[in-house]
């Protein structure tokens, strides 16, 4: 039991590599991950059950005492990200069904594996985490309805079958996997200790699938789409932080607040461009999957380091 637990360890924090890897394969050889292609929505499930397990009870109810800064993050979220996924679709020379690939995962904030982050890098755990549940919970009506707001200048978007999808694969999976902490008992800290390893296998295997089928798109446009994931990724990162800081945040909610911005759910993001559009549409999210959680842990990685290295940084109380 101890080596599988060592292994969903390594696998939970070595995402990033993991992503990279699960790429370049899916790019080299598409048919590996295009046999997932009736499977992915079932992978995304599986990443909304395995948060629902982790999720502590008590750590929200604590941080919860605080809902101002709460709703000032969650309104954050929605607002920042959504913009700066629409400034890039517009500005970009991209066809249609890829610019609106920039606004779906735009408007999919919550990623889990920004609590991760946050924690390495010394952050507010307990609002990471409540951000990203209440953003997870909201996504059913927020995400489809700044997804049609926004993406109907490049296609016609289809809100109530992607208000049913978040629901299927977001809203129930997750109440499923909070509904088992009772059931599970003694247990719940080995299910604690798995749970993120499956999360991210299924996104890499989602992420890749996208990667897969958009092989011969990559070539054309993959250039671009690098750079508006790259410019999108680091202005939220800007942004979440000096909002923070008008908001009178201390350094520690600056840092989350940063975080939670600049990473995204591309996961779903990915998972409702290839079940409501064409695989183009995916493309965006599937680089942004790999590059924020590239970037957010190499930022964590040097500020422990910092850290370890000037005990004045005061990142951790």
């Amino acid at each position: 039991m101890n080596a599988i637990l060592n292994i969903c360890r390594v696998t939970a924090n070595q995402l990033a590599p993991i992503t990279l890897l699960g790429a370049v394969a899916a790019y080299l050889y598409p048919p590996l991950f295009l046999v997932f292609k009736d499977s992915f929505l079932w992978f995304f499930a599986a990443t909304m059950f395995a948060r629902g397990i982790v999720l502590d009870s008590v750590e929200l109810r604590e941080t919860v005492r605080h809902p101002g800064r709460i709703g000032l993050g969650v309104l954050t979220q929605f607002t920042v990200m959504p913009a700066l996924g629409f400034a890039a679709a517009v500005v970009s020379p991209l066809p249609p069904e890829v610019a609106l690939g920039f606004i779906i995962v735009a408007c999919a904030p919550g990623a889990m594996a920004s609590n991760v982050i946050v924690y390495l890098a010394g952050g507010a755990v307990a609002f990471s985490v409540a951000l990203t549940t209440v953003a997870t919970f909201l996504s059913p009506l927020l995400t489809p309805t700044l997804v049609e707001w926004l993406g109907n200048a490049f296609l016609e978007i289809p809100f109530w079958p992607m208000m049913k999808t978040i629901v299927l694969v977001v809203v129930l999976p997750l109440a499923a996997g909070m509904s088992l902490h009772r059931v599970l008992g003694r247990r719940l800290d080995v299910a604690r200790a798995i749970a993120p390893a499956v999360a991210a296998v299924a996104i890499v295997i989602i992420c890749s699938y996208a990667v897969a089928a958009n092989q011969e798109r990559i070539a054309v446009v993959g250039a671009w789409v690098i750079v508006m994931v790259v410019l999108v990724n680091a202005l939220g990162y800007l942004a979440g932080w000096w909002l923070a800081r008008l908001y009178g945040f201390d350094l520690r909610h600056r840092l989350t607040l940063a975080i939670e911005i600049g990473m995204q759910n591309a996961g779903l993001g990915v998972a409702l461009a290839l079940a409501h559009f064409s695989p183009a549409t995916a493309l965006p999210g599937a680089l942004f999957a790999f590059w924020c959680i590239l970037t957010a842990a190499g930022a964590s990685s040097w500020l422990r380091k910092r850290q370890t290295g000037a005990a004045s940084i005061p990142l951790i109380d």
